[in-house]
């Protein structure tokens, strides 16, 4: 077997890169607030799901693949203090709209997932 040392194989063995195993484009979303209740939740969902622009200018539409708390503990309408969205997909999220100018809410996007290798 020919030697391995300085290929590919061996110049990046047990390299880290970015890595996405959900789909092409995946973001982390954090909610803040006090008591964010269920229908707090249903309308940042919404707005993150419906399409806002033209031509492609302005927010795309995402799938929400998942909400958790920052425990991994239940949501709890009207308790629960922060939550995380999962969304899936290739567009524009501007936050300072997806707090849908509920009082107290502040929506940040904590990391984004993409495969772009080159």
């Amino acid at each position: 077997m020919p030697s391995l040392i300085g290929t590919y194989i061996t110049n990046n063995y047990l390299k880290h890169v970015r890595a996405n195993g959900t789909n092409g484009r995946t973001l982390v979303i954090k909610l803040a607030g006090t008591d964010i209740t269920d229908a707090n939740l249903s309308s940042v969902i919404g707005y993150l799901t419906t399409a806002h622009g033209i031509d492609g200018s302005g927010d795309s539409a995402f799938t929400v693949a998942g909400i958790a708390t920052a425990t991994g503990a239940a949501f709890v309408s009207g308790t629960t203090d922060t939550v995380f969205i999962l969304a899936q997909g290739t567009g524009d999220v501007t936050v300072g709209d997806l707090d849908m100018g509920i009082s107290g809410l502040t929506a940040t996007i904590e990391a984004v997932f993409q495969d772009n290798y080159v």
